[in-house]
């Protein structure tokens, strides 16, 4: 399938975009061993020692693709991981790393972790990017970034070509209303896996989630941490709870922000963006004054326009599915709404160009159609993951319900489900994620509750399953994809918990 909406990303894709002018349980110090020095805490029994004994070397970081070259103050690395932890004296791969280190020495917490989300994306590119909004905890923690396996530097996923991508774009109707726009949108998507297992082979059965936390893991213990200090976003959420869910003696001070529902299959998690994103595209008319069914019902009919007949943009086309997702990009972050408003106006005026523009940047199209690969690493994460292979017939016979959720975009979702891992060539792993961690420390679980792309519920049942006395909720009343440097109470809660392990009450709310 030529473009999806899924996760993808935090709060931080829309901040890149206005920069981008896209316009019209941690420990004290005294416990915290040098950094580099594997901690005496050994990840998982069995690994050789040739990884467990391992220190990385840091060294000067080179530009990650299309982006600057990050300052003097970042160090860059890589940690060899097993390929197949069933076989973990066998092939190995390198997760790559990058690495700001505190600034008070004396009080160092240790490492801090993240995972931007996605899944595929970046963090040895998104880490430098975002790292004025964690300055604060940077005076104490060293900011560790990471790419997962099958992202990045650490054996990226590709599975299409510039070419490739862009024909797919321009020929697949990804809301098909024939029985031959159906064949050809189940076609592309299976061309899309026989792509990924050509071009990265083996590779792709071991891109599941589980497999990046075990990775995690051996990396806390090279980085010399007796805990692992966490701080996902997003899908990062979901590598999160999978880390508590196995290594939950291991868990240190971890915060999960805009949380993936734990218990969402892989048509529960379409079922629950459809209703996220129409619900945070009601709270963007509102907030502009139009009634929401009324400019839901506008929208709505601006896409089937496209789809009959859609708008040229020089030698390319906006699409309906294209302005789905340049619909989509905005309602990530409050502050881009001025750019959907002014996207949708020249889109109604036969204007497609900035609705194509938002799209783009989304989809990660540079303006020279040179494509980024965090969609392939996106792909081939998610069907590693799910065992679940929706036919066609299961996507038609959502499309009412579906609809009925958002006339935006409801139909798209639905199809979404047999596109996706539609004949992937390698099987899924489970259902839905593992999240319980009896005897983990506690995990703030922030939600917030205009959350587009992971709706407030998944907050909820990720802190239930997590378990008692595990799972913090903290509820953000609000809008956007992830609290944590756009809600002021959020990161005041945050950074108490992270720096000085003052755990809120369940339940606490900022608004």
């Amino acid at each position: 399938m030529s473009t999806s909406i899924r996760i993808r990303g935090t709060a931080a894709l829309a901040a890149a975009l206005l920069l981008a002018g896209c316009t019209s349980g941690g420990g004290d110090s005294a416990a915290t061993p040098p950094a580099g020095t594997p901690s005496k805490n050994s990840p998982a029994a069995g690994l050789p020692a040739a990884l467990t004994g391992q220190r990385p070397e840091w060294r000067s970081c080179p530009a990650p693709e299309g982006g600057r070259k990050p300052g003097r103050d970042w160090r860059c690395a890589d940690v060899t991981v097993p390929l197949d932890y069933d076989r973990p004296a066998g092939e190995t791969m390198s997760v790559a790393l990058i690495r700001k280190e505190a600034r008070d020495k004396d009080r160092r917490l240790g490492s801090l972790l993240f995972n931007f989300g996605g899944p595929g994306a970046s963090g040895v590119a998104g880490l430098p990017r975002a790292a004025a909004e964690y300055d604060k905890l940077n005076e104490r923690y060293d900011l560790v970034g990471f790419d997962p396996r099958g992202v990045g530097r650490s054996g990226a996923v590709i599975c299409r070509d510039d070419r490739e991508q862009a024909a797919s774009e321009a020929g697949t109707d990804v809301t098909p209303d024939t029985p031959a726009e159906e064949a050809a949108f189940l076609a592309d998507g299976t061309a899309f896996g026989a792509g990924c297992a050509r071009r990265s082979g083996k590779t792709i059965a071991h891109t599941t989630t589980s497999n990046t936390a075990r990775d995690l893991d051996l990396v806390r213990h090279v980085l010399g941490d007796a805990k692992l200090n966490y701080f996902g976003i997003s899908y990062g959420t979901e590598l999160g709870g999978t880390y508590a869910h196995l290594f939950p003696k291991n868990v240190g001070r971890a915060v999960l922000d805009a949380v993936v529902d734990p218990t969402a299959d892989n048509v529960g998690h379409a079922r629950n963006q459809t209703v996220g994103f129409q619900r945070a595209l009601e709270s963007y008319l509102q907030g502009r004054g139009e009634s929401p069914k009324a400019g839901t019902a506008r929208i709505a009919a601006l896409l089937k326009r496209l789809d009959r007949s859609p708008l040229p943009v020089g030698d390319r086309r906006l699409t309906d599915g294209l302005a789905v997702t340049g619909i989509v990009m905005p309602l990530y972050s409050e502050e881009s709404w001025p750019m959907l408003t002014s996207a949708l106006q020249k889109a109604e005026n036969g204007d497609g160009s900035e609705l194509l523009r938002l799209a783009d940047f989304y989809n990660d199209r540079e303006p020279d159609g040179h494509y980024g690969t965090q969609s392939h690493a996106q792909r081939a994460i998610s069907c590693a993951d799910s065992a679940e292979r929706p036919t066609a017939a299961q996507a038609r016979a959502l499309l009412p319900e579906f609809r009925g959720l958002s006339p935006v975009f409801g139909e798209f979702l639905a199809w979404d489900t047999a596109g996706w891992c539609a004949n992937w060539p390698v099987k899924g792993e489970r259902t839905t994620p593992e999240a319980s961690a009896p005897g983990a420390a506690p995990v703030l679980v922030v939600g917030t509750t205009n959350d587009p792309a992971t709706p407030y519920e998944g907050a909820e049942r990720m802190a239930k399953e997590l378990g008692a006395g595990v799972g913090v909720l903290v509820t953000n009343e609000g809008d956007g994809h992830g609290a944590y440097g756009t809600s002021s109470c959020v990161t005041r809660t945050v950074d108490a918990y992270l720096l000085d392990g003052k755990v809120p009450a369940y339940g606490k709310k900022c608004g």
